[in-house]
């Protein structure tokens, strides 16, 4: 139910456009898929485009939403874990994902960043080993999804909301959005290969993780050709950090 309103939902503010192919081998087997996080809108552009591959992924999300009224719930029931940013428990909801991993037949979506990039190119950020740490306890593939646009649909809005001013710049942005129609363009790329790696050994963890977001990185490189440095989109309520250690050179000029 929640997917059939989500597909309709993404036709309306634009257009999904898919190349790659998720590994069939994969399929109903136990899997992590690491995705860039460009937007608040990008989850559900990533949930249609997985169905179309012929999957429904859960997704690690954070306590807000699952303690959200009515959506909560719902969420809970579709099998999404929790996680609870800044709290002791995130090592549990790790520890729970990778059990739940080791038996699941529906792929776990994760993002490697942790937040959406406040990078000003938006290319994806630093990130952190938890991912990496989770396919190695867990012997577990990865998989990655690049994706670009669905920063186009909303913009990033505030951390805090306490009136109308928090709120509509989202909203005019969205309405904008429905008009305008943007491109959700998401590749789903090759499994990761971690073969040589392994949990307990030193510093594999941060290889895992390297190897996933270079791989992630390259495969956003032909979808954003032509804005190889900055977003042509403008967010001003998007704030920005460091440099992306992944980012690609930029091309020469002339």
């Amino acid at each position: 139910m929640l997917n059939a309103v989500d597909r309709a939902f993404v036709r309306l503010v634009g257009r999904v456009e898919v190349s790659g192919a998720f590994p069939e081998h994969l399929l109903g087997k136990p899997v992590l898929v690491a995705a860039n996080h460009i937007g608040m809108f990008d989850p559900f552009v990533l949930m249609a485009a997985a169905k179309g591959q012929g999957f429904l992924p859960r997704f690690m999300l954070t306590a807000g939403l699952m303690d959200a009224p009515v959506l909560g719930p719902l969420l809970r029931r579709s099998g999404h874990l929790r996680v609870d940013r800044g709290k002791a428990n995130v090592i549990d909801a790790f520890s729970r994902a990778v059990e739940t991993l080791k038996t699941a037949r529906v792929p776990l979506l994760v993002y490697p960043e942790g937040r959406v990039t406040l990078e000003p190119g938006m290319w994806p950020e630093k990130g952190k080993t938890g991912v990496a740490r989770m396919a190695l306890g867990g012997g577990v593939p990865v998989v990655t999804i690049s994706q670009w646009g669905a920063h186009e649909a909303v913009y990033w809005g505030s951390e805090t909301v306490s009136g109308w001013k928090d709120v509509k710049p989202l909203v005019v942005s969205f309405l904008r959005a429905v008009r305008n129609r943007p491109v959700f363009k998401v590749h789903f790329g090759a499994q990761v290969d971690l073969s040589d790696l392994s949990a307990g050994k030193p510093g594999d963890a941060m290889r895992a993780h390297t190897r996933i977001m270079q791989a992630i990185t390259a495969d956003l490189v032909p979808l954003r050709a032509d804005e190889p440095d900055e977003a042509r989109f403008h967010d001003p309520t998007r704030p920005t950090t460091g440099r992306s250690p992944w980012r690609p050179p930029a091309p020469p000029r002339g």
